[in-house]
């Protein structure tokens, strides 16, 4: 169960009220969630396969900054000569989906992950999200992106709820 403050949290961070939130996936040295867990599918009925959703707005802009540095580009283009990098992240997409559908199994979006996995690296945020929520060693490209973000919790919380 999701605590109150947390989802209060959330929707600061987002600047909207999250939807269909199971947990709180993990949280950033700030204290705050930075990642929570979502449903396979929303309240409303929509396929949502986004399991991992990072709130945090600063980590958020400084992953959108890697991207425009054009990391995403150069992940993309190693998958396609190292073997063992394109196992490795084929594993995570698997592993992505296995928790997925461990909650449950939409037929919408079945085999289909997010950030662009198996085959290409499309959405930094969520590779990052599959690192901090699983730990190190999961998703080889998010941690990478990972190490390579400054500590956005260092100027204190993002939001602040009473």
């Amino acid at each position: 169960m999701t605590e109150p403050r947390d989802l209060d949290a959330v929707a600061a961070q987002l600047g909207r009220d999250a939807r269909g939130v199971r947990r709180v996936a993990h949280r950033c040295p700030c204290g705050n969630p930075d990642v929570v867990e979502t449903a396979p599918r929303l309240p409303d009925g929509t396929p949502f396969p986004t399991v991992y959703y990072l709130t945090c707005p600063r980590a958020a802009g400084a992953i959108g900054t890697l991207e425009a540095e054009g990391m995403m580009r150069e992940m993309t283009d190693r998958l396609h000569v190292d073997a063992d990098l394109r196992a490795a992240y084929r594993a995570a997409h698997e592993r992505y989906l296995a928790v997925r559908d461990a909650v449950d199994v939409v037929p919408e979006i079945a085999g289909v992950s997010a950030g662009g996995m198996p085959d290409r690296v499309k959405c930094l945020h969520v590779l990052v999200a599959q690192s901090l929520a699983e730990g190190p060693g999961v998703n080889p490209l998010g941690d990478e992106a990972l190490a390579a973000l400054p500590h956005w919790w260092r100027g204190g919380p993002c939001v602040v709820v009473p």
